[in-house]
């Protein structure tokens, strides 16, 4: 457990990174330079220099104010520490949305204690809506105003909102459970990226259901959510915070409900 001059230092940190990131994003959004890699031979899985530089700029804040953590990150290799303490980047969310000028994009931040993050943040520069969940509370930062935000407290599946990023979420099987989910909910929508999670957080929506994610596409978003109040597992309704099939939710009875359908969708197709 961290002192209390401990977490305003880390908070400070945490923002110091998603500044950073912010100035780079925005260099290359919508710009003309941008340029864009595959790091797959076959199917599409984007980078481009702007993720590239954003998590090199994060880093370096990381090594001259906070040499002792471990870092996480997407684009580089991984960084140990001797402190506890992980920070867990991505530091272009929703790459395929930068690249087609979307801004459901964000830069994800997530300070792992070994049992999941303490704290998180999700920022979208373009917008400039910033949401930071730690140590209890959750609060946005956006157009120089700071307020307070809390999950949704609907607890009926039949008047829930439904988000993830892809239709096709997953597996087949996995394709099948989400579906199950969203054959029940009042409305379903795609393609936020990690600003679903945001939504989730400030209580506009119920529930954000997805699959095949990696730690650093998750940590920011569940240390947001659990500040503001929601619930944050995996499909089995254990710890989610290394990736994997994720519910996000806004209360503990609609997580429930959600849950118990998404339980039974078996570990393989």
């Amino acid at each position: 457990m961290l002192s209390k001059s401990e977490q305003i230092e880390v908070l400070e940190v945490a923002n110091a990174l998603a500044d950073a990131a912010r100035d780079v994003t925005l260099r290359y959004f919508r710009s003309a330079q941008l340029k864009t890699d595959n790091k797959f031979a076959e199917g599409f899985d984007p980078v481009t220099q702007a993720d590239r530089e954003a998590e090199l700029a994060i880093r370096e804040i990381l090594a001259n104010r906070r040499p002792e953590d471990a870092i996480l990150g997407e684009e580089f290799d991984d960084k140990p520490g001797t402190s506890g303490l992980t920070w867990v980047i991505d530091p272009i969310d929703g790459t395929r949305a930068f690249i087609s000028g979307n801004p459901s994009w964000g830069v994800l931040i997530g300070l792992d204690d070994g049992n999941g993050p303490m704290m998180g943040i999700i920022d979208q520069p373009y917008i400039g809506e910033r949401f930071i969940g730690a140590f209890g509370s959750a609060h946005m930062v956006a157009r120089g105003e700071t307020r307070e935000i809390t999950t949704s407290g609907n607890a009926v599946l039949a008047n829930a909102t439904l988000m993830t990023t892809f239709p096709e979420v997953g597996t087949e099987a996995e394709r099948r459970g989400f579906e199950a989910v969203r054959d029940r909910v009042q409305l379903t929508r795609y393609g936020l990226d990690c600003y679903a999670y945001a939504l989730l957080a400030m209580g506009q929506v119920d529930l954000v259901i997805e699959a095949g994610l990696n730690s650093y596409d998750v940590q920011g978003p569940q240390g947001v959510i659990e500040a503001a109040g929601g619930f944050f597992t995996n499909w089995q309704g254990g710890p989610a915070h290394m990736g994997g099939r994720i519910l996000a939710a806004g209360n503990a009875e609609i997580h429930q409900q959600a849950l118990a359908i998404l339980s039974k969708v078996p570990a393989d197709d």
